[in-house]
This record gives C-alpha cells, sequence and structure tokens, in this order.
C-alpha cells in the first residue's frame, strides 16, 4: 500500500513577508500608521472639515472644541483642516526625496563598487568630502542659492541624501563582487552592461529598499526644519514645517496648540517610518533576521 506524500505549502511571497511582519509589532504598527497617513494624504480633500484657507475671524484663536477639533490660528483657520491637507505635501516631499536618495545612491555606489581602482578612489573622496560638511548647514547654504520651493527641496534632499547613501551600495557591490558566480561571469567574457544588469543590480535590490524605508522619515524632518528656518515651501501652502514656524512659534504662549499638533504629527510619522524601516531591515537581510529570531 502506496503511502501519500504530503509536499509542503507554498505560500505567497507577499503572505510569507506579512506574516514575518506580524510578528514584529512595532514594525507592524508602524506600517499601519504609515498606511493611515498615505489614506490621509489621498483623501485629504474629503476628510478635511474646511477648505484650508477659509477664515473665521470671529473664531481666532479658538481653542479646541466640538466646531475645531484641534482648535483655529490667528486668522481663524481651522487647524485640523491644515494638519490633514499639510499630510499630502509632508509625504511627498519625503518620498520623492527619497526615490531620488536611492537613484543617486545606485548610480554613484554602482559606478564607484564596479569600476574600482582610480574611479573608486576620486568618487569616494568626494562623498568624503561631501559628508565632511555639516548636513543642515549644508541644506541651508544651497537653499539660500536656489531660493525656497517645493521641487527645490525634494530634488536637494535627494542629491544631498544619496550621496550619502551611496557608500551602503557601494558597500554591498564590492560584496557581490567577491561571489563565484560574479567572477565566472567576467571569467567568460560576459560583457559589463550583462554583468550589471543580471549579476549585479538585481542582488542590490535588498540595500535600496533599506535605504528607501529609512530615508523617508529623515527627509520629513528635514523638510519640516527648512520650513521652519523659513528656507521651505511657499508660505501660502500648509506643511507641518511652516506651521511649527509660523503660528506656532508666535503664538505658543497664548495658543499653544499651534506648536503641539504639528509636532505630535511628526513624532508619530517618524517614528512610525523608523520602526516599519527597522522591521523591514530585518525581514530582508538573512543577517539580521536569524539574529532577530534569536532574541
Amino acid at each position: 500500500m502506496k503511502t501519500a506524500v504530503t509536499r509542503p505549502v507554498r505560500r505567497h511571497p507577499v503572505l510569507q513577508f506579512l506574516r514575518a511582519l506580524a510578528r514584529k509589532r512595532m514594525g507592524l504598527a508602524g506600517g499601519l500608521v504609515i498606511v493611515a497617513l498615505i489614506l490621509v494624504a489621498i483623501f485629504a480633500d474629503l476628510l478635511a472639515p474646511y477648505p484650508i484657507a477659509e477664515r473665521h475671524l470671529a473664531d481666532r484663536l479658538t481653542g479646541p472644541s466640538l466646531q475645531y477639533p484641534l482648535g483655529t490660528d490667528q486668522i481663524g483657520r481651522d487647524v485640523l483642516s491644515r494638519l490633514i491637507v499639510g499630510t499630502r505635501l509632508s509625504l511627498l516631499v519625503g518620498l520623492a526625496a527619497t526615490v531620488i536618495n536611492a537613484a543617486v545612491a545606485l548610480m554613484i555606489g554602482t559606478t564607484s563598487g564596479f569600476l574600482g581602482g582610480k574611479t573608486d578612489l576620486v568618487v569616494q573622496r568626494f562623498v568624503d568630502a561631501w559628508m565632511a560638511f555639516p548636513g543642515l548647514l549644508l541644506l541651508l547654504t544651497i537653499m539660500s542659492i536656489v531660493g525656497r520651493g517645493l521641487w527645490q527641496i525634494i530634488i536637494i534632499l535627494g542629491i544631498a541624501g544619496g550621496i550619502g547613501g551611496s557608500r551602503i551600495i557601494r558597500g554591498a557591490v564590492l560584496a557581490i563582487k567577491e561571489n563565484a558566480y560574479f567572477e565566472a561571469a567576467r571569467a567568460v567574457g560576459s560583457p559589463h552592461t550583462r554583468t550589471l544588469l543580471r549579476h549585479l543590480v538585481p542582488n542590490l535590490l535588498p540595500p535600496v529598499i533599506i535605504i528607501f524605508s529609512v530615508s523617508v522619515g529623515g527627509n520629513i524632518l528635514a523638510a519640516a526644519s527648512l520650513s521652519f528656518l523659513g528656507f521651505g515651501i511657499d508660505s501660502s501652502t500648509p506643511d507641518w514645517g511652516s506651521m511649527l514656524s509660523r503660528e506656532g512659534r508666535q503664538f505658543m504662549e497664548t495658543a499653544p496648540w499651534l506648536a503641539v499638533w504639528p509636532g505630535v504629527l511628526l513624532t508619530i510619522t517618524i517614528f512610525s517610518l523608523n520602526m516599519f524601516g527597522d522591521a523591514l531591515r530585518d525581514l530582508i537581510d538573512p543577517r539580521l533576521r536569524g539574529a532577530a529570531e534569536r532574541r
């Protein structure tokens, strides 16, 4: 009598990832907060109780109430509505700048690590010189030259962060070059383009994802810092940093809610992004995943 052979059930990779993420409660909570913020940003116009420019002069500097859940500012605008619309702008800056981060880091790190030699030496000395400058001071200097604006902030944050992140990509490239399959491809005379596209770039996906996940929060915080110092987005568009800088700082003693709520949202957003990024890094990197499971 033949015994039936039971084959292991193969789960979809997405389901496997979600199941592994569920074991990391802080990362899962951070991911849920990020999803909620993305939904708020998408449906901001529907969720905002009032238009962001609508003024209720009779209710200036009114504290939280049923009519205005988070209060009003110095010209009677609803703080909750401005925070909801500001979510869209803050996430746009963070995500768009991080996409440029990953692209610049991939381009510089891959070129430097793959070519090696004098090219690697020159590129790394440039990266060292760039990272020797204080980050905020460098951003303020560049913003004072190019002027304030949404796309200026996105491009500058993207390039600045990508140069620093290129070291991670370069390290990954150097590690991949030591593998036997890479040496075999070079030994059989595989063209550089084929070697890059088939053997190098696909194996760089984990560090690129890690850079992306941990850079979003930093870019949002950097954009808020620039807005707070007066080098950010135009004042007609609400974002969390400019709300802290203008009405939040000016009326901090008489109307503290103007500074508290943008600060709370920034804190929750960046903390959630960092927790989700750490969990994602542990799940992607086999060495970190093994260490986390032993703990």
